[in-house]
């Protein structure tokens, strides 16, 4: 049965709100998924009907529609705060059809690990260009123990938080050495000198375990490296 919901959160970050604005616009390769967004001329915003507010560096909206009443929407409402920082007040609504505590849970917390990436990007990489790769790991990586099973890939125990350092072997990537910046049951980030490394439990949400990373290293191999961590997702949970 359809149902509305709507998930706010409000998150300080360490960036301009004009970098803050770049990076929910054009820049959500850096940190979530790239989108097809094209900036437009001057103030006229977007061209795409489905931008509803487009005030640069302070609001952003988008809003799409369906049959039966369906939506969904996104805002992002961007402040100035002392220090160099800016505080960002997202609102996500919209409307699931099945399964509503479920998609619901997803969703939210998704948001949750989304804006820490977007704080890790506006800190740390602002401004600069990802090469974005996504795989989803094999049908054995739907099991409830996976992302213990993913930990222990990483090197990480149940006693590891976020700020430990970690050091993994990729066969045809590369060693990456980073740090951990975040930890959930169904999240793992590690953070590297140019790259922010996202292991995602879906498995916990019907899905399997899946990894997106931004490559922020000029000349990054989107095919290589996205197959070089498809054969170590199939290799963990093999």
């Amino acid at each position: 049965m359809s149902k509305n919901f709507e998930i706010r959160r409000e998150v300080v970050l360490n960036a301009t709100p004009e970098d803050v604005f770049a990076a929910v616009t054009t820049g959500t390769g850096g940190w979530m998924f790239p989108t097809e967004l094209d900036p437009g001329v001057g103030n006229e915003g977007p061209d795409d009907p489905a931008v509803v507010a487009w005030e640069p560096p302070q609001k952003f909206a988008v809003r799409q529609e369906g049959p039966d009443g369906w939506f969904n929407a996104l805002e992002y409402l961007i402040e100035a705060r002392d220090g160099g920082t800016a505080a960002l007040r997202y609102v996500h609504s919209g409307i699931f059809t099945d399964d509503w505590d479920a998609q619901y849970d997803g969703a939210d917390k998704h948001t949750t690990f989304y804006l820490h990436s977007l704080g890790q990007y506006v800190r740390y990489f602002a401004g600069r260009s990802a090469t974005y790769i996504a795989t989803g790991g094999p049908a054995a990586s739907a099991d409830p123990g996976a992302m213990t099973t993913l930990r222990g890939a990483l090197g990480l125990s149940d006693t590891s938080t976020a700020g430990d350092t970690v050091t993994v072997d990729v066969p045809g990537f590369g060693t990456v050495d980073g740090v951990v910046d975040y930890l959930t049951p169904h999240f793992i980030g590690i953070r590297t000198a140019d790259a922010l490394y996202r292991f995602y439990g879906r498995n916990a949400f019907g899905g399997t375990v899946d990894a997106a990373h931004h490559l922020f290293a000029a000349g990054a191999d989107q095919e290589k490296s996205q197959d070089a961590w498809k054969s170590w997702l199939d290799d963990v949970f093999a």
